[in-house]
């Protein structure tokens, strides 16, 4: 119901700006009939009708069309203010600009419902495309780890018995990486099904960055395998308030993704600052960086590095993007230096705890 109202809404507008436009167009036109002269007349209402019939639907432009030939026989052809028409010569030319108003209205209606065809096409074929990556991406991602953990289960239930402790620790700890990465991807999934939807809406809450920054790198301690993670609390950094579950997910991201493109040794450091409209949340490492060209194309949907390491979807950084972007912020990347080391900084607007504020006073 409510979409047919906004159709006629529409519809409704179209009409009243079309017809103004053209009565609008008429006036000064009358007025300067005597020096212009009606043809001159003609072509300027034609020319009205074109831009209208670019912008606006075909109805109430075959109307507007109608109306300009109706205004024009009225005021400018002989006789003037009668709906008669004097010579053979005026009635054809009446006759002809009739005729290609109209086609103008027709004809630039179906121009724009062809261009919008081609335009659905290419966008269906966008997202087909876009998708078969994720789907690509996908069977390599969800199914590594599902075999791994049927394996390892499977070698737990047969050989259990016959197997040292140190071996089944090893399976277990298989199991619970696998467990792990699979839970993740799933999680970005449903993540991204809700920005896509448009779902995305924070439930703001006082969050401590300290303890939150934290439980991220415990939560992918064994992910991080030999490299350093470097983090240093702020005694006394207020509590923000934000959206606690998709903060975690933004830093979550951030690090694996770290973690994914940085050779084992790395050295990956977090920050977290207070500035006048909210909290700074900075990440670097001194891995290889990203290609200058690819910086503003890395939060895309679906993108991955070229000539990078198999694995990933191409859908975290997007994820943090869209979920920075629900706080009102901002996330920028650069390399530390050329082609080396990444840097991503984090703005988020957020109210700043007033205790806090007073204790540091």
């Amino acid at each position: 119901m409510s979409t047919l109202y906004k159709i006629k809404s529409k519809l409704r507008y179209q009409y009243i700006i079309s017809i103004a436009l053209i009565i609008a167009i008429a006036i000064p036109c009358f007025l300067l009939e005597k020096y212009i002269g009606n043809k001159v007349v003609a072509l300027i209402l034609l020319l009205a009708v074109s831009i209208l019939a670019m912008l606006f639907d075909i109805l109430p432009v075959m109307v507007t069309a109608i109306l300009s030939a109706l205004l024009w026989n009225f005021f400018f052809i002989p006789p003037l203010y009668k709906f008669t028409i004097g010579t053979p010569e005026d009635v054809l030319l009446f006759m002809m600009y009739f005729a290609i108003a109209m086609m103008n209205a027709v004809l630039t209606s179906k121009i724009k419902k062809a261009n919008l065809k081609v335009k659905e096409k290419l966008e269906r074929e966008k997202t087909i495309k876009l998708y078969n990556t994720l789907l690509n991406s996908l069977s390599h991602e969800l199914r590594t780890p599902i075999s791994t953990i049927i394996g390892a289960v499977d070698a737990l239930k047969e050989t259990t018995p016959r197997l040292s402790e140190m071996d089944q620790n090893d399976l277990l700890s298989e199991i619970s990486i696998a467990s792990l990465r699979l839970n993740r991807q799933v999680e970005n999934l449903l993540n991204m099904s809700r920005l896509e939807s448009g779902f995305i809406k924070p439930q703001l809450d006082w969050c401590d960055m300290n303890e939150l920054v934290h439980r991220v790198i415990q939560t992918l301690d064994i992910d991080i395998g030999e490299r350093n993670i470097i983090f240093e609390s702020k005694e006394f950094l207020p509590l923000f308030k934000v959206d606690r579950g998709l903060i975690e997910q933004v830093l979550q991201n951030l690090l694996h993704n770290a973690v994914h493109y940085t050779p084992e040794g790395s050295e990956i450091v977090f920050s977290v600052e207070q500035n006048e409209t909210g909290c700074v949340i900075t990440l670097s490492d001194n891995g290889p960086g990203f290609p200058e060209k690819e910086l503003e194309t890395v939060f895309n949907k679906f993108y991955r590095v070229p000539e990078t390491s198999p694995g990933g979807t191409g859908i975290g950084l997007s994820i943090v993007k869209g979920f920075v972007e629900a706080h009102n912020g901002n996330v920028i990347l650069e390399n530390v230096k050329e082609g080396h080391g990444a840097h991503f900084t984090i703005t988020i607007p957020a109210e700043i705890s007033i205790i806090n504020d007073i204790e540091n006073e």
